[in-house]
C-alpha cells in the first residue's frame, strides 16, 4: 500500500483530505492516498487539528505522537505517527 510507509520509528501516512464534510470518516483510497473527510472547515488550522484528533482516536495513540510532515494548507498531506505498528495502522484505517 503506497498510502502507508513504515520504518523503524513508526509510520508515515499519505492522505487526501476533504474538509467541511458532514462527518469525519475514512472514505477509502484516492489515487495513492487514503481519503479522509473532516467535519471541520479549512480555516485557521481547524481542519489539521481535527485530523490529528481523529487519527489519535482511531489509532489509539496520543496526539503528541502525531505530526504533520507536509501539506499544512493543502488537501494532500503527509502525517507521521511515531511508535505506530504498520499492521495496526492498516487495520484501524483501511480495514473498514
Amino acid at each position: 500500500m503506497t498510502w502507508l510507509v513504515a520504518d523503524d520509528q513508526g509510520v508515515t501516512l499519505r492522505l487526501h483530505i476533504q474538509p467541511g464534510a458532514k462527518k469525519t470518516e475514512v472514505v477509502g483510497l484516492h489515487g495513492e492516498a487514503l481519503k479522509i473527510r473532516l467535519a471541520s472547515p479549512p480555516v485557521d488550522g481547524k481542519a489539521n487539528a481535527c485530523l490529528i484528533a481523529f487519527l489519535a482516536d482511531q489509532l489509539g495513540v496520543a496526539k503528541a505522537s502525531i505530526s504533520l510532515v507536509s501539506g499544512d494548507t493543502s488537501r494532500a498531506k503527509r502525517v507521521r505517527i511515531d511508535g505506530m505498528d504498520p499492521s495496526v495502522a492498516r487495520g484501524c484505517l483501511a480495514g473498514r
